[in-house]
């Protein structure tokens, strides 16, 4: 089973790269944006993205986004990928 996940763009990592920082409910991490920038990559601070394995893959409304994060809360889904993807960042910070 595929699992986007809701998450806003709150700053652009790497322009070059068209690298961004999402916010996932409280967990930050760092996404491809190459499958939705259109223009410059700025514009889509503050926008919510579907995300799927560190790929923002279509631009959603905040509404949307809402409503999916609710929806995946009441399955469960979105706790346990919450926890896996907080795990990873604290595995990253104690190798730097």
């Amino acid at each position: 089973m595929c699992l986007g996940i809701p998450g806003q763009i709150v700053e652009v990592t790497d322009g070059e790269r068209q690298m961004a920082m999402a916010d996932v409910s409280g967990v930050k991490r760092e996404v491809s944006v190459a499958c939705v920038a259109q223009g410059d990559l700025e514009d889509l601070v503050g926008k919510w993205v579907l995300i799927h394995v560190g790929f923002a893959m279509s631009i959603i409304d905040e509404e949307e986004a809402a409503e999916t994060l609710e929806a995946l809360r009441g399955l469960g889904e979105a706790q346990e990928t919450l926890e896996a993807m907080a795990h990873g960042v604290s595995a990253l910070e104690g190798t730097q």
